[in-house]
């Protein structure tokens, strides 16, 4: 099983807080939490989608987190993802994309985080 897990959050408060939830949800399940900056086996960034300019940095720590680690498993959920999932899922390496119901099931929806050639949309 994978074992590193690195985080990014935009947007609101709520979104931090949620962060920080799914984060203690993966410290129970053995991974350990490093720094975005920082070679993980899994990411996940929590999204906005309040203007366009969200969007686009969304789309741009995605490609960043990809050029970290090419068979990273990559995880959007939050407000973008919730609005735009398709979207998201057009994404080339996006493994999984999560609506606001789902985010806090990671572990039910996913289950051995292994890249595939498409993105499963939970919403």
């Amino acid at each position: 099983m994978k074992n590193k897990v690195a985080f990014q959050t935009l947007g609101c408060k709520l979104n931090f807080s949620e962060t920080s939830t799914i984060g203690n949800q993966f410290a129970e399940n053995d991974f350990h939490i490093v720094d975005f900056k920082e070679k993980a086996d899994v990411y996940v960034l929590n999204t906005c989608s309040v203007t366009e300019t969200a969007e686009k940095e969304c789309r741009q720590i995605i490609r960043r987190a990809l050029r970290q680690n090419p068979e990273a498993y990559i995880i959007v959920t939050g407000c973008y993802a919730q609005l735009r999932p398709e979207e998201i899922a057009k994404i080339d390496g996006v493994d999984a994309v999560l609506g606001s119901n789902e985010k806090f099931k990671i572990f039910d929806l996913i289950k051995d985080f292994t890249k595939e050639d498409y993105s499963c949309i939970y919403t």
